[in-house]
C-alpha cells in the first residue's frame, strides 16, 4: 500500500491563469466531459452553430438536463481566452487534481507497473495538452506537474488534450525533485530526457515501472532534477536539426515504451 503522507495532498492551484479551469472549449473536449460524467453546469453555443457534431452534444446535454444557451461568438471567444472553441463552450466544475499516491494506486488496481510522465518546466499549454493526450493513448497512469513554472489546466490545455484530461490522472506537486525521490522508493525508475545522453531510447529497457521526465524544449529538464534521474536517454537525431518539439519527443518515448512492453508480453 502507498503511504499517503509522503505526497502532497490535493490542493487548489494558486496562480491566476487557473481561474479558467471551470471552462472547457471545443466539440471533442465538451463531448468527452459529458461522456465521462463531469459535472457540466451549462453550455454556450455560438449563434448559427447548431449543426454537425454539436447536435450530438446538444442531445447528450438534453438527456442529462444541462441547460444550453445561444451566445454571440464574440462572447464565447472572450470566455475561451484564446483557446480554439469551434463554436461551443461548457462551464464545468473546476478540474480536480489527483495526488501522486492516487496515480500509483491506479497502476496497482490495473495490476500494471506504473508508467508516469513528469513535466519539468513545460509552460506551453498546447505542448502539455498534447503530451497528456499521448500519455492517455499509451496507457500511462498519470502526469505530474510542478505547482510553479508550469501551465495549469486552462481551456487551451484541455482543448489540446482532446478529452484526455477527463480520463487521465494529473497531480501537482511542490517539488519535482522530492517527488522523484519518493517515486524511487516505490521501485520506479526515473528516465530523464537529454539530447546529449549517451544512451538512446531504442537501446534502453523501458518495460518496467518508469517515470519519464520531459523538460522545456528550450532549457530541457532542470539541473537538479537531471541529477536525481536514474538514467538519461535521448532520441536519435539524424537530420540537420538537433531537437524535437517536447510533445513530439514525449510521443516518441511513450510509444517506444509501449512497443517494448507489448513485445515483451
Amino acid at each position: 500500500m502507498y503511504d499517503k503522507k509522503r505526497f502532497n495532498k490535493r490542493e487548489k492551484p494558486a496562480f491566476s491563469e487557473e481561474k479558467n479551469e471551470n471552462i472547457i472549449t471545443g466539440r471533442n473536449p465538451v463531448m468527452e466531459a459529458l461522456r465521462a460524467g463531469r459535472t457540466v453546469e451549462k453550455i454556450l453555443v455560438a449563434k448559427g452553430e447548431r449543426e454537425g457534431s454539436i447536435l450530438k452534444i446538444l442531445a447528450m446535454a438534453k438527456e442529462k438536463g444541462i441547460p444550453v444557451l445561444d451566445a454571440e461568438r464574440t462572447r464565447i471567444e472572450t470566455l475561451a481566452g484564446g483557446a480554439g472553441h469551434q463554436g461551443i463552450l461548457a462551464f464545468v466544475t473546476p478540474f480536480e487534481y489527483s495526488t501522486v499516491e492516487e496515480i500509483l494506486a491506479e497502476a496497482e488496481a490495473k495490476n500494471e507497473p506504473p508508467c508516469i510522465v513528469i513535466l519539468d518546466g513545460v509552460t506551453d499549454p498546447h505542448n502539455a495538452g498534447a503530451i497528456m493526450r499521448t500519455a492517455c493513448c499509451c496507457g500511462a497512469h498519470g502526469v505530474i506537474l510542478p505547482k510553479h513554472n508550469s501551465c495549469g489546466m486552462t481551456p487551451t490545455l484541455i482543448k489540446s488534450a482532446a478529452g484526455a484530461t477527463e480520463y487521465l490522472k494529473v497531480a501537482r506537486v511542490t517539488n519535482i525533485t522530492d517527488t522523484v525521490e519518493e517515486l524511487k522508493k516505490h521501485n520506479i525508475w526515473i528516465y530523464g530526457t537529454d539530447g546529449s545522453a549517451p544512451a538512446d531510447i531504442y537501446h534502453t529497457d523501458l518495460t518496467g515501472a518508469c517515470a519519464f521526465v520531459l523538460g522545456d524544449e528550450g532549457r530541457g529538464i532542470s539541473r537538479l532534477v537531471r541529477e536525481h534521474c536514474d538514467f538519461l536517454v535521448k532520441i536519435p537525431m539524424h537530420g540537420p536539426l538537433d531537437s524535437l518539439n517536447v510533445s513530439v519527443a514525449g510521443a516518441v518515448i511513450l510509444y517506444e515504451a509501449l512497443r517494448q512492453k507489448e513485445a515483451k508480453g
